[in-house]
């Protein structure tokens, strides 16, 4: 009767490993292999029946050195731009007029016309950097 209280019970592995092998199988196979990526559109070459997109009306204004302000290539006072602009954005407030700033030209210059540009009413004023 000694030798059975000696002896300790212990658990046999060998089924467990089995069942864990079984379980990784399973998984290996259900888990889909297809590599998903971005959906994108290829760009397709423009047909000649199309009709041309009508010309960006977009607005630069552009501030030289000296103080100069050009309205898309057009001189202009700074004392007209608002009204100018005003002008030209009275039906469509949704174009984004751009304020290019010659170099070295301090941006004091650059922030009035942006101060005229909003006060004439244009919510969507950017800043060109060449």
């Amino acid at each position: 009767m000694a030798t059975m209280l000696d002896r300790k019970a212990q658990i046999n592995m060998t089924p467990m490993i089995d069942i864990l092998l079984v379980l990784i199988i399973i998984f290996m196979v259900i888990t889909p292999l297809t590599s998903t990526g971005l959906r994108t559109l290829v760009p397709q070459p423009a047909s000649a029946s199309l009709e041309q997109p009508a010309p960006a009306r977009d607005i630069v204004i552009t501030v030289g050195p000296d103080g100069t302000v050009r309205l898309n290539r057009e001189p202009v006072k700074v004392t007209e731009l608002r009204r100018r602009l005003t002008l030209l954005f009275r039906t469509a407030t949704d174009h984004v007029v751009f304020v290019r700033g010659e170099k070295g030209l301090e941006f004091r210059a650059v922030a009035e016309v942006l101060d005229i540009a909003s006060g004439a009413g244009l919510n969507r004023v950017a800043l060109m950097t060449e």
